[in-house]
C-alpha cells in the first residue's frame, strides 16, 4: 500500500510526525519513505510493507496530512501501474518531458571516437531540431581486446560541445560505480552545459549492485536495457531496484532479444512489448532498433530495415528511440556496419513523425469507439 501525502508537508511538522506514529503501531508492517523535491513542491510518499490486506483504504486515506491511498496490485510496487491510480506516467529532466505520452529520438554516437566526429554530430542533431543524442563513452564489450571506449578523457569536449549546439539530454551508458563521479565532474569543471541520462546496457540489467548504486542517485535519470536472455519480468524487477533505491525518474529500454530466431537481424525484435511495459508500468519505453537490427540492409521497398522497425515500435507506443549514427560509418569504432549517415537523418526523422502520426490516429480511432 502506498501513502500519498499533501504536497509540501514537512518532516517536523505535527501532522506528519503523528502519521508516523500511527503507523508505528500497525502489526507486521514496515515503512519506506521516498520524497521527491521538485522545483515548487516536494512530494512524499510512504510504501507501507507486509500484509496490508488488513488496512482499510477508507481509514488510511482519513489519517493526517494523507492525500490518497493507491492500494499495490502489481508485482512491481513503486514502478508498477496500480489499479484505480492516477500517478504521473512522466518526468522532466533539464528541461524537457519524459512521458508514456511523449516522444524523443537519440541520434548519435553509439561509441565516441574523437571531438570531430563528436561537433558533426552535435551540429546535424542540433540542425534537425532536436535537443538529445546518445555518445558514448563507456562501452562494454563482448571481446576484452576490442575497443572500450575513451571513457573520461572524453567528456569533457562532449559536455562542452553540447552546450555550444544546445544539446539538453545526452544517453551515456556507465558499467561501474566510478563513472558516476568521473561524470559528474566533468558536467561541474565544464559548467554544467547539459544534462546526462545513464543508461545501464543489457549486459548489467541483472548487476543488482550497480543497480543499488545507480538508484541511490536521484539527479540524473535512468535508462534501463531489457536483459537479452532473461523473461520481461526479470527485467521488470531489475528496474524496480533502481526505484526501490529512490531513482523514479526511469525509462525502460527493449534492445532486442538473443537468439537465433531473429537471424539474419542481430537480435529478436521485440517492439510487440511496447505496449505490455506500458500496461504493467508506469516507465516511458525506448526502443533501440539499431541494436536489434544490426545493420543497414533495406527491404525491396527500398526503406532500411531498421526504419521498419523503428515505425512498428513507434506505432505501438514508444516513447524514446535511440539509434545510431555516424559521419563516417568505416571509421566508426563500434558497430560502424549499423549507423545510419548523416545525410540519412532528415529521413529518419520525417518517417519517425509519420509513425507517431499513425499511432495517434490510432489512439484517436480507439477513444472514438468509447
Amino acid at each position: 500500500m502506498i501513502l500519498i501525502l499533501e504536497p509540501n508537508v514537512g518532516d517536523q511538522s505535527p501532522e506528519y510526525r503523528q502519521l508516523l506514529a500511527h503507523l508505528a503501531t500497525l502489526d507486521g508492517i514496515r515503512t519506506r519513505i521516498h520524497v521527491e523535491r521538485g522545483t515548487e513542491q516536494t512530494l512524499t510518499e510512504i510504501y507501507l510493507i507486509g500484509n496490508t490486506n488488513q488496512l482499510d483504504i477508507d481509514e488510511m486515506q482519513s489519517l493526517p496530512c494523507v492525500e490518497r491511498v493507491v492500494r499495490v496490485s502489481e508485482e512491481y510496487r513503486i514502478l508498477g501501474r496500480h489499479k484505480d491510480e492516477q500517478r504521473p506516467t512522466h518526468f522532466d529532466y533539464n528541461g524537457v518531458r519524459f512521458g508514456q505520452d511523449t516522444l524523443h529520438v537519440f541520434a548519435g554516437l553509439c561509441a565516441v571516437d574523437n571531438r570531430e566526429h563528436v561537433e558533426i554530430m552535435m551540429k546535424a542533431v542540433a540542425d534537425a531540431g532536436q535537443v538529445c543524442t546518445r555518445m558514448g563513452a563507456y562501452k562494454p564489450r563482448t571481446s576484452p581486446y576490442a575497443f572500450q571506449g575513451h571513457g573520461r578523457n572524453c567528456l569533457p569536449y562532449v559536455f562542452e560541445l553540447a552546450g555550444k549546439y544546445g544539446i539538453k539530454v545526452i544517453a551515456m551508458e556507465i558499467t561501474h560505480e566510478s563513472h558516476l563521479d568521473e561524470i559528474r565532474e566533468a558536467l561541474r569543471q565544464t559548467g554544467d552545459p547539459t544534462g546526462v541520462m545513464l543508461q545501464i546496457g543489457t549486459r548489467n540489467t541483472q548487476n543488482f549492485e550497480l543497480l543499488k548504486i545507480v538508484g541511490r542517485q536521484t539527479e540524473m535519470p535512468i535508462l534501463l536495457k531489457r536483459g537479452f536472455g532473461i523473461t520481461l519480468d526479470e527485467s521488470l524487477n531489475a528496474a524496480e531496484y533502481l526505484a526501490s533505491e529512490g531513482n523514479r525518474k526511469v525509462i525502460f529500454g527493449l534492445r532486442g532479444m538473443k537468439t537465433n530466431m531473429g537471424d539474419p537481424h542481430r537480435n529478436f525484435v521485440d517492439f510487440a512489448h511496447v505496449p505490455v511495459v506500458k500496461r504493467l508500468t508506469r516507465m516511458p519505453v525506448c526502443i533501440d532498433p539499431s541494436h536489434s537490427v544490426g545493420t543497414r540492409a533495406a527491404a525491396p521497398d527500398g526503406i532500411l530495415d531498421v526504419m521498419h522497425v523503428t515505425a512498428q515500435g513507434i506505432m505501438a507506443g514508444a516513447n524514446m528511440v535511440l539509434v545510431d549514427f555516424h559521419p563516417a560509418p568505416p571509421k566508426a569504432l563500434v558497430d560502424g556496419p549499423q549507423a545510419l549517415l548523416l545525410k540519412e537523418l532528415p529521413w529518419f526523422l520525417e518517417d519517425v513523425q509519420i509513425a507517431r502520426e499513425a499511432y495517434l490516429k490510432r489512439v484517436a480511432l480507439r477513444q472514438r469507439q468509447e
